[in-house]
């Protein structure tokens, strides 16, 4: 495939997905010259223009975020207290996110370390890091009566529930005992792509009403499941349609973790599933999809792979991509075969059906 466009981008939090400010040094230094920021979620970060003293910037993160409370600091249990992110190829001069290690003839290695403390931490700090909910696109999920006797989840029990596409008794696990979205995240690990697509339209499902309660607690999965895509040398087992399918079903909510997918475009064992992220989310909401750096993906109409093709002409079509439109008609036509998974189950079609669809919905 041909070299994409540089993708040069605001730095996000790898928590919530919204933009964050530039980092600045903080008026009282007590450690390292680190220039540091809060995002609206209460994740703390600092910037590392070298990208060479992830310890220093971590620990001096994780102090500030514990209020300067280095004995809190110190007592304090990853994952169980609080999370880690990074984000990458952070050049400092120009506040950006770029794709390169050389831009404009300078070299570009920073990092950006965030930490956001877990809720029991964050009470004692008295930092918040619940999400805003900026727009309530789904019904609020009703409350549970607090005299229920709550269930605990397994991993076989949310396997069954999950064959059996029973989305409420999952939802009411899944706020009884939040051990349940770790196994659903588990349950991607599956050698069946048709398996791992039904999961990934379960955990949206439930994500979606969960967070309407939680939020958090799906933020927290998102942050998860985008770091498994990183640890992923090979495949990255059904965390990118899980990503796109919990975008896809809050998008309101979670729609500023969307332009992270467009990161792993490069990995050939994940395009297709990045394609088919992007144009199930554009089917809720094109607009968060034509926010982002997507003229890069142009290239996918290139290519051999009927997959790819047909993922891309899906996505462009329900982006209203008129750019391209005469390459997309092209494809009219065309009776190479493929399967495009929708709501979690396999739709056989062929790129020449996908092409015709697209150019309806470009030209209205």
């Amino acid at each position: 495939m041909a070299k994409n466009p540089t993708i040069k981008v605001r730095p996000w939090c790898p928590f919530c997905g919204k933009d964050v400010d530039e980092p600045e040094i903080p008026q009282q230094r007590k450690m390292d010259e680190f220039p540091m920021g809060i995002c609206q979620c209460g994740a703390v970060y600092v910037s590392d223009a070298t990208g060479h003293n992830l310890g220093s910037a971590m620990i001096e993160c994780l102090v500030h975020a514990c209020g300067d409370n280095w004995e809190l600091a110190w007592d304090l249990t990853p994952e169980e207290d609080y999370l880690t992110g990074r984000v990458e190829n952070y050049d400092e001069e120009t506040h950006q996110i770029v794709e390169t290690r050389n831009l404009d003839g300078r070299a570009v290695r920073g990092t950006l370390y965030f930490v956001r403390l877990n809720e029991g931490a964050a009470a004692i700090t008295g930092q918040k890091v619940e999400i805003l909910e900026p727009i309530i696109d789904i019904s609020p999920e009703p409350p549970r009566d607090p005299k229920r006797k709550r269930r605990r989840a397994n991993k076989q029990l949310v396997r069954k529930l999950v064959e059996e596409w029973d989305i409420d008794n999952l939802v009411d696990l899944a706020l009884d005992h939040t051990q349940t979205l770790r196994y659903l995240h588990g349950l991607l690990y599956d050698h069946s792509e048709d398996f791992r697509y039904q999961v990934a339209h379960v955990i949206g499902q439930v994500c979606a009403r969960v967070s309407t309660i939680k939020p958090g607690k799906v933020s927290d999965l998102l942050h998860r499941l985008f770091e498994a895509c990183v640890d992923s040398a090979a495949t990255h087992w059904g965390q990118i349609e899980a990503i796109g399918s919990i975008i896809a079903a809050r998008p309101a909510l979670f729609g500023g973790f969307t332009r992270h997918l467009l990161m792993h475009r490069n990995v050939p064992s994940s395009q297709v599933q990045v394609l088919w992220a992007l144009g199930t989310i554009a089917e809720k909401r094109p607009d968060i999809v034509r926010d982002t750096p997507f003229y890069s993906l142009f290239d996918f109409l290139k290519e051999d792979d009927p997959a790819l093709v047909g993922h891309a002409i899906r996505l462009f079509g329900r982006i209203q991509a008129a750019e391209i439109k005469s390459q997309i008609d092209n494809y009219l036509g065309d009776d190479r075969k493929l399967t495009v998974y929708e709501e979690g189950m396999p739709v056989r079609t062929t790129v020449g059906e996908l092409a015709d669809t697209a150019l309806q919905q470009i030209t209205g």
